[in-house]
């Protein structure tokens, strides 16, 4: 029986303040068992313009991402950074994207393809079902009339063709030129341009003048010309590499006419350089000093350019500065350059640390798939992604990865229809008859199961701690 104060005070409280709620005992529970007392609620997307990437795995819908329909509103720069193990679905996801984006007709893709096997890049399947014959950079090849990119050729400008120039002997010696050989090279590059009108100047022009260079220039500075051709003679021995040695055939003769720069896809086939040599980041340089002067120009199309083995790119002082200035054509002439590395620690500890943060920092895109525990954590620390998504990233399965959109953090699983999948799937193990239907249906149960367990992860760590509900 209640104690006639109590009862009283209450009277009392009721007439002044109107009826009391009613005091309900707090109940102790997990959020599993409470769950239901709330609706589902999920993060909101990037909006319905763009391509089709898959579904979002927590809340089952669709995922949709496209840079141009972005930028400005949710991307400050429509660039783009994908991250992941081999084997975990990035080469796919890069294809299907590349090929839902050609359905826009005001699209245009460029892809420097370093991968392939059979004698042909990876993306050889792809360009052959459109029409296009890749351009393919063999020094063999090149030799019996394949392939020719000029780093002179007159569509790129003359300042230019000096930083190419630069650029390919910087990354060749593997330091910066001094201001001696610096000056050789710019007076044998300028004598080449203003002597040699009626064709196109090629290397073994600026070789031979540096060899051979011409009084006027020694004496414009008031030196010796024997000091001028000393001064010369180590890149000349660096661009002969190019003209008569292991390189020769690909950037020693005028630009191969034909090659379509209006075509839809356009793809540079690398596969048959040696990924681990020198070779590798000269020819990225080249290639994509020569795009930034024949291909980018401002009508209005959507232009996107795709690089494999990026860190050649990034890990590469040179070639970074390079392409950190074509990286900003993105917000002038609408182009989305997008960089595909296995690891993030390949480049943001090496000689390259702070062009390498300029370049991530452009990409608003970051794109994980699975890898080891250190390599996450590290990652997640460059990328500044929250804990969660830091400690999912190891046990994601293939075709799974963490998509960061300008701190908009989803975990994504791509979607491959049957009419895209003989095109994505390169590898010999998923093409050919071997692969069965059964072992196709037990891929996709696994992934079902992965998607589940990826599911529990994150209900565990975000919210499956003891909570009160009064």
């Amino acid at each position: 029986m209640r104690d006639p104060l109590s009862v009283l005070t209450d009277a009392f409280t009721s007439f002044l303040f109107g009826k009391v709620e009613t005091t309900r005992l707090p109940v102790r529970t997990s959020t599993g068992q409470a769950q239901a007392v709330y609706l589902p609620t999920a993060a909101p997307g990037l909006g319905d313009s763009g391509v089709i990437i898959g579904r979002e795995v927590y809340s089952g819908k669709g995922y949709i991402y496209d840079p141009f329909q972005l930028y400005g509103q949710q991307l400050p720069a429509p660039h783009w950074l994908v991250l992941g193990e081999s084997g975990n679905g990035k080469s796919a996801l890069e294809k299907t994207y590349v090929l839902r984006q050609l359905r826009f007709r005001d699209r245009q893709v460029v892809v420097l393809d370093a991968q392939g096997e059979d004698g042909v890049g990876e993306w050889n399947l792809i360009a052959q079902e459109l029409g296009i014959t890749p351009i393919r950079l063999d020094p063999m090849a090149a030799l019996d009339m394949g392939i020719r990119l000029n780093p002179l050729d007159p569509a790129i400008t003359t300042t230019g063709q000096l930083a190419l120039l630069r650029t390919i002997i910087e990354v060749a010696m593997g330091h910066g030129l001094d201001e001696r050989s610096g000056f050789a090279l710019k007076v044998a590059h300028a004598y080449v341009n203003e002597t040699i009108v009626e064709r196109q100047p090629v290397l073994t022009d600026i070789v031979e003048q540096l060899r051979h260079p011409e009084p006027e220039s020694a004496e414009a500075m008031n030196v010796a010309i024997d000091d001028v051709r000393a001064w010369g003679l180590d890149v000349a021995l660096v661009l002969d590499r190019l003209v008569d040695g292991d390189l020769r055939g690909m950037f020693d003769g005028p630009t191969t006419v034909g090659i379509d720069l209006d075509a839809p896809l356009i793809v540079f086939d690398l596969s048959h350089i040696d990924r681990n040599s020198i070779a590798m980041p000269i020819l990225m340089a080249i290639v994509g000093v020569w795009l930034e002067h024949t291909w980018i120009r401002p009508d209005r199309k959507k232009r996107i350019f795709l690089v494999e083995e990026a860190w050649h790119i990034i890990n590469s002082p040179f070639v970074a500065q390079l392409f950190q200035r074509l990286l900003k054509f993105g917000r002038r002439l609408g182009l989305s350059f997008v960089a595909v590395v296995h690891h993030l620690s390949d480049v943001v500890d090496g000689a390259a640390a702070r062009e390498a943060a300029a370049i991530l920092k452009m990409a608003s895109t970051r794109t994980i798939y699975a890898q080891k525990a250190d390599e996450a954590r590290a990652t997640g620390r460059v990328l500044g992604l929250p804990r969660w998504a830091v400690e999912i990233i190891p046990t994601l399965t293939p075709g799974i990865a963490v998509w960061d959109v300008n701190g908009n953090v989803q975990v994504v699983k791509h979607l491959i229809t049957e009419t895209e999948r003989p095109l994505v799937f390169t590898d010999r193990a998923m093409t050919e008859s071997s692969a069965d239907l059964a072992d196709d249906e037990a891929l996709r149960a696994a992934e079902l199961e992965a998607e589940e367990r990826a599911a529990a992860f994150v209900e565990h760590h975000l919210g499956d701690s003891e909570s009160t509900v009064a």
